[in-house]
């Protein structure tokens, strides 16, 4: 087994010997890039910010913003990434380094004061200066920007939701982000996405009697699994890296699956779409490009984008958490998972998969291969996210819609409901108030006094009890008022 060892700006450094649960922002800092920062440590900062080449969409390879704060160190075993010290090309000898276009920016506009959240700033933009669809396009006002949040240049501020300033101000950052031009055929980081991202390595990195194992197949996971059914599974370590961080935890065994090609497909069948359990949030966005609507209403209320470059389905659904937003989506999406163990596979609907608070019928030694989504979809969609913030936070409720409507009936409704129990739920008792009856103003204002009782809201930081049984019926409330036309007939 080759010794563990990452391409940090374009030079190898070993891992040993720091413990297995070292995080990739304590591993740069150790080395001397202390560019890379330690702001909230859970992923909501974006202070950590870092660039990782993956396999790309629309090239070869894509530069990719991650927090380094959430994954390990090993777990980047084998690949490449570039932090903020990186961007800068050598200028001649002794003669300063030559800033990056996107650091010129930030500087020539304020987008600085304190500094201490800029490197994080600066990588998440470049990531969206390297996108290799980002392109110009003319307002046709005649203004400056073609809508609040997408600039001229065709940058994404989503691309920043991660990111927190605290003493500058987001305008002279948008400022910068929105001036920043497209890469010349001399920037070496452009044309390094020509090329393939490293391929994935079989990994075994064991210090102080734990480790981190990253075997090269599905068969090798699940055979370890049955040996190991204490390991601890992660992809985008976005939550169990929030649990290392904040309270201690440790595992003597971490399985990363992140990167096993069974785990990574995206498959559109006669009868379903199957959604790789390991590929990320922004990936799938990418691939399927709108072609689930509910899913599509989903992404960009899913955390940040920082969080969604590394966040999966698979480990969405694998913690069992009440309050994820992805669960809601796909049931209401009438979607499946696919359970695999040594011994073989299993589908079950998600509907049967939770059970209890962060339970599921998930077996010792088995895990999440893929999602399944049947088709065809249906027409009538909403995801509802009801939160503290805009972007970039957790749920106080979420309600998720899939209707059909033919002829002014609902033949179907399959609602999908996040935070109002100790498992993600179906509202059964409201698709069967909806089926079969008109789609009219009488039977969604009965149907909305079902579904505010449906669940067993709690009071907590986030909302009250009655606020949430509020929030329920209001979103079919506002399901209705959005779709009064253009129902089939």
């Amino acid at each position: 087994m080759v010794a563990a060892r990452i391409t940090v700006n374009g030079t190898e450094a070993p891992i040993s010997p720091v413990a297995p649960h070292t995080t990739a922002l304590d591993f740069l800092r150790e080395r001397g890039l202390t560019g890379t920062k330690e702001g909230c440590a859970e992923g909501e900062c974006g202070a950590c910010s870092i660039l990782v080449a993956r396999p790309g969409v629309n090239k070869p390879t894509d530069w990719v913003a991650v927090n380094a704060c959430l994954v390990p160190a090993a777990a980047l075993d084998g690949q490449e990434i570039i932090t903020s010290e990186g961007l800068a090309t050598a200028g001649e000898p002794g003669a300063p380094p030559a800033l990056h276009p996107v650091q010129e920016e930030m500087a020539a506009r304020g987008g600085s004061q304190c500094g201490y959240c800029t490197p994080g700033f600066i990588c998440s933009m470049a990531a969206e200066y390297y996108r290799p669809d980002r392109c110009a396009h003319a307002d046709p006002a005649g203004g400056t920007d073609v809508d609040a949040e997408h600039g001229p240049n065709g940058f994404d501020l989503h691309a920043l939701s991660g990111n927190l300033c605290r003493c500058t101000g987001y305008r002279p950052i948008r400022d910068a982000a929105f001036a920043v031009g497209t890469p010349t055929d001399e920037d070496q980081l452009a044309r390094r996405r020509e090329q393939s991202p490293p391929a994935p390595v079989a990994t075994e990195y064991t210090q102080d009697d734990r480790a981190f194992l990253r075997p090269g197949t599905l068969a090798e996971v699940l055979r370890l699994l049955r040996e190991r059914p204490d390991a601890v599974v992660v992809a985008g370590s976005t939550d169990w890296g929030v649990e290392v961080n904040i309270r201690s935890r440790r595992a003597d065994c971490v399985v990363a699956v992140d990167r096993l090609p069974e785990l990574r497909e995206l498959r559109v069948e006669s009868g379903h779409i199957e959604i790789g359990a390991a590929q990320t949030l922004t990936e799938i966005e990418r691939r399927l490009d709108g072609r689930v609507p509910l899913l599509a209403e989903l992404f960009p209320q899913f955390a940040s984008r920082l969080i969604r470059n590394s966040a999966t389905l698979g480990g969405n659904l694998g913690t069992g958490s009440p309050i994820g937003d992805s669960p809601p989506v796909l049931l209401a999406l009438d979607a499946s998972v696919v359970l695999a163990d040594a011994d073989g596979e299993r589908e079950v609907p998600l509907s049967d998969y939770f059970t209890g608070y962060r339970q599921s019928v998930r077996r010792p030694g088995e895990l999440i291969r893929a999602v399944r989504v049947p088709l065809p979809l249906s027409p009538v969609v909403a995801f509802h996210k009801i939160a503290k913030r805009r972007f970039d936070d957790i749920s106080s409720v979420a309600v998720a819609f899939a209707l059909d409507i033919e002829d002014g009936i609902v033949r179907k409704a399959r609602i999908g409901l996040g935070g109002v129990a100790a498992t993600p739920i179906r509202a059964r008792a409201v698709e069967a108030a909806l089926e079969g009856e008109p789609w009219a103003a009488e039977t969604v204002e009965a149907a909305a006094q079902v579904l505010r009782s449906q669940g067993t809201p709690m009071d907590d930081h986030r909302a009250s009890a009655a606020y949430r049984s509020a929030m329920l019926g209001q979103s079919l409330l506002k399901l209705y008022a959005q779709n009064t036309e253009g129902v089939s007939s």
